[in-house]
C-alpha cells in the first residue's frame, strides 16, 4: 500500500475569489503582511502498489482537477 498526495490549484492566470476572500478577511483580522491567498484541494489517496504514475495522472487530470483552469502535483509519501 502506499499513499498519494495530489494537491490541486488553480492556474495562476484564473481568478481565485475565494483566496481573495480569505486575504480580504485576513486584513480585517489585523493579520499583515500578507499579499495572496491562492485557495486549493488536498487529496489523500490510499493505493495498492498496482497503481502506476500514468494512472494517478489520469485520476488527477480527469477527476480530481480541471485540467482547463487547474494545475497539479502528485507525491508518493510514506504511508
Amino acid at each position: 500500500m502506499a499513499r498519494v498526495v495530489v494537491d490541486v490549484m488553480p492556474k495562476p492566470e484564473i481568478l481565485d475569489p475565494q483566496g481573495q476572500a480569505a486575504l480580504g478577511a485576513a486584513g480585517r483580522l489585523g493579520f499583515t503582511g500578507i499579499t495572496e491567498i491562492r485557495q486549493g484541494k488536498h487529496f489523500e489517496i490510499e493505493v495498492d502498489d498496482s497503481v502506476d504514475d500514468a494512472t494517478l495522472e489520469k485520476i488527477a487530470e480527469g477527476f480530481l482537477a480541471n485540467p482547463v483552469i487547474e494545475q497539479w502535483t502528485i507525491k508518493r509519501v510514506e504511508a
